[in-house]
């Protein structure tokens, strides 16, 4: 009997969601699987919903009047039930159970877009790494490198601390993350920032133009959530 049968008969997997049975070798039903939230139509470089009439791969009106240090922004899903619940779970309680599962809906959802030559996770700094006990971008970047055979760089590092982002309006956080970023190290033409969701957007662009710095070309990022 293969290794991933045995295992189901030993421990059936269990929705995270909704505690109904999950299935085979995930921990989602069917039924919580088909109502997770997507964008029919997403912006591709700042990864917010589009409306119906645009064609896929389009761009929002706000991405046409600036520039971005981002190429393409790539959302597994939006910040909404059950992805939002899992998010939190998994960011502040600890539940890595509701990360992996994240990670494995974050690999269905990206298998098409351009690969990077390397993925590269948003760092937190030391003090709040050691206060959470781990690096949830991290923990997402993990599998999504051995997934898609991708290596992961370790050139990006967090300066300082900064205030937490979630408190701040728009152009605070843009001036919260003021030289937050540094990259070092040799790092590949084409990488992409893995972090766990995307509000403002002004973390990821902070990082992004920290690894355009050190010489990155083209630097995408993959969330697993696009708040609205």
């Amino acid at each position: 009997m293969a290794g991933g049968c045995l295992s189901d008969l030993l421990f059936p997997p269990r929705c995270l969601v909704c505690a109904e049975p999950g299935q085979p070798r995930r921990d989602l039903c069917r039924a919580c699987a088909a109502g997770l939230p997507v964008a029919a139509r997403a912006c591709i470089h700042c990864g917010l919903p589009l409306p119906a009439s645009e064609v896929p791969g389009g761009c929002c009106g706000g991405c046409r009047s600036r520039r971005s240090p981002l190429t393409e922004v790539h959302a597994g899903f939006l910040y909404a039930a059950p992805v939002d619940g899992l998010l939190r779970r998994f960011k502040f309680h600890r539940d890595l159970a509701a990360g992996r599962l994240l990670t494995q809906l974050m690999a269905g959802r990206l298998a098409s877009v351009p690969r990077p030559q390397a993925l590269v996770a948003v760092p937190l700094h030391r003090p709040r790494l050691r206060q959470r006990g781990y690096d949830q971008a991290l923990e997402l970047a993990r599998p999504l490198a051995r997934r898609f055979r991708l290596p992961l760089a370790t050139g990006l590092r967090r300066l300082h601390a900064t205030a937490a982002q979630s408190v701040l309006d728009a152009p605070a956080r843009r001036r919260n993350l003021r030289g937050a970023f540094v990259a070092c190290g040799r790092l590949p033409p084409h990488v992409a920032l893995v972090d766990d969701v995307m509000t403002t957007g002004a973390t990821l662009e902070a990082a992004a133009r920290a690894l355009r710095r050190a010489g990155v070309q083209r630097v995408d990022a993959w969330v697993c959530a696009r708040a609205p």
